[in-house]
């Protein structure tokens, strides 16, 4: 088997071959330069262009160029901006301090709006008056003793005037409240009584013993209040020895007469105006009902009559205690005295 041995090229065939790529590589790059001069955008600003547009003197300066003012140079006023094609305000001082006076619309409101104002001022002279009138009374009432008292109860149709936490002392006030409810007891006792005679008077018994329970009613409600119920409230809270005596008189004549109800024996009055015992025996037999009304007046006068001596057993205690036992001798002495000379 013959081989054959390949020759190695010559020097000479790679310089040809070199130049010829050389070349090759210069031409490409000639034509890529060409191309980018040809086809590319020429610039807007240009130093001939500039030159040109300087020299034919339409040049303008640059929208977007800062100007560099000064806003403390002169602090009265704003210096225009240069590429401005407004003229500028003048300034103007702002005036807050002047008023404006706006007139209504007619002199009939004028006149009405004056009337008004005139009618006001009448009243508040009036009502001045009537407070100093007011305030007068009160002083002239302080300096001659007189307590001017508001009326408060019953609170739903006030009569009398009556305080007790507000005006009896703290040690005094249990006694009054007992005391009071003696004086309601009374007026319970009465009015049941009022019904039971009524009642009475339906079934046949009279008309005379209503009219004298009524009477009965009439009297003795506002008498107990001021014959003995207020005197009491007062001498608990002015520790007047004077009214003290007062109450006691008088107090003693409304237990004989609760205690006179409770039995109601016929001496002074007519035996069935009152609802006792004795009444109430006499009627059970005839009515019955008419007779259960009696008894339950005749429990309600015991009631009462027990409460009424336990109340003067305590003031009586109390009145002794604080010295104004002595102290109502020592003033009657005085009184004597004075009617003898």
């Amino acid at each position: 088997m013959e081989y054959k041995h390949l020759e190695r090229p010559a020097a000479s065939d790679y310089k040809s071959r070199s130049q010829i790529l050389n070349s090759l590589l210069f031409l490409l790059f000639s034509s890529l330069l060409f191309s980018i001069n040809t086809f590319a955008p020429k610039p807007f600003f240009t130093r001939e262009r500039f030159r040109i547009q300087s020299m034919a003197g339409r040049y303008e300066s640059n929208p977007f160029e800062e100007e560099e003012v000064n806003p403390f140079a002169n602090p009265g006023s704003v210096a225009p901006a240069s590429n401005s094609r407004l003229s500028p305000l003048p300034p103007e001082p702002a005036d807050f301090y002047n008023t404006v006076d706006i007139p209504l619309d007619n002199n009939s409101n004028n006149k009405d709006l004056k009337k008004k104002e005139k009618e006001l001022q009448a009243k508040e002279a009036e009502l001045n008056k009537r407070e100093k009138d007011v305030k007068r009374k009160e002083e002239a009432a302080a300096r001659a003793g007189i307590v001017l008292e508001e009326k408060n109860w019953p609170p739903f149709l006030p009569i009398i005037h009556h305080d007790i936490s507000n005006e009896i002392p703290i040690h005094l006030q249990r006694m009054q409240y007992f005391a009071f409810a003696s004086y309601l007891g009374l007026v319970l006792c009465l009015f049941w009584n009022i019904i039971a005679v009524t009642a009475a008077w339906i079934k046949g018994e009279g008309v005379k013993i209503w009219f004298l329970a009524v009477i009965y009613f009439l009297a003795g409600v506002p008498g107990g209040y001021v014959l003995w119920y207020r005197p009491l409230y007062n001498a608990m809270r002015t520790e007047s020895a004077l009214k003290f005596g007062w109450f006691f008189m008088f107090y003693l004549l409304h237990i004989a007469f609760v205690v006179f109800a409770a039995v109601a024996p016929p001496i002074f009055f007519k035996g069935k105006s009152l609802t006792g015992i004795l009444p109430a025996i006499d009627v059970i037999g005839d009515h019955i009902i008419i007779g259960i009304f009696y008894f339950v007046g005749f429990g309600l006068f015991c009631i009462e009559s027990l409460l009424s001596i336990w109340v003067i057993q305590q003031v009586y205690m109390y009145f002794r205690g604080s010295g104004k036992a002595a102290e109502m001798k020592r003033d009657a002495t005085r009184g004597a005295m004075r009617a003898a000379f």
